[in-house]
């Protein structure tokens, strides 16, 4: 199964290890499915960790954040987009997980974005949360 993680799973993930978006990285890590990714993505996520916001109130975010970069960067399948969708028009940038998926020939997106939960699903891609991607995985159904 082909997957792509809104940055909000791998920002939360490096907040907390516990949680859905710390059980999805788990579940990736052992095979569960796999992580396509973009440029683009890879960029965000970057940036918004590095908010200092952000690192004033999760002091551990930096060391947590390179470590996914290199596990992403070694177990990840990159995927370069090859045309620029506009299909969230409410938030421009999350139209780059819309177009890594079907770059990519994923079946789902998991994100806790509403702008793309609000889509619910593009071109046979299943935009769902992260509990409900959870429960997919526990129920086989995918």
């Amino acid at each position: 199964m082909r997957v792509v993680l809104d940055a909000n799973i791998f920002i939360s993930s490096t907040i907390s290890t516990e949680g859905n978006p710390a059980k999805i990285i788990d579940r990736w890590l052992a095979g569960g499915f796999d992580l396509l990714l973009s440029k683009p993505m890879i960029d965000d996520f970057l940036r918004v960790t590095s908010y200092e916001r952000i690192l004033k109130k999760y002091p551990l975010v930096p060391a947590n954040r390179d470590k996914l970069i290199k596990l992403v960067n070694k177990n990840a399948v990159l995927v370069e987009p090859e045309m620029p969708l506009a299909i969230v028009l409410a938030d421009e940038s999350d139209n780059r997980y819309i177009e890594c998926a079907v770059a990519g020939n994923a079946q789902y997106i998991v994100s806790g974005d509403q702008h793309l939960l609000d889509i619910g699903e593009y071109q046979g891609i299943l935009i769902v949360t992260p509990a409900l991607f959870l429960t997919l995985l526990d129920s086989g159904l995918h």
